[in-house]
């Protein structure tokens, strides 16, 4: 089963996005935006990144 993403309003009015893997587990969450569309643009946009992006090793 193909993950999904989850939009939501939060308690404080605001609109968030969960990704979720196949079987149900939370892999991603999204920061708060004011409107509806503010979140589904920010599925869109995590959707674009992720798309053929390398994973990167990096020493903080």
């Amino acid at each position: 089963m193909a993950g999904k993403f989850e939009v939501y309003e939060d308690k404080a009015g605001k609109f968030r996005f969960r990704l979720k893997a196949g079987n149900g587990e939370i892999v991603a969450v999204g920061e708060a935006y004011d409107s509806l569309a503010g979140a589904k643009g920010g599925c869109e946009a995590v959707q674009r990144a992720a798309d053929g992006a390398s994973i990167v090793e990096v020493d903080d």
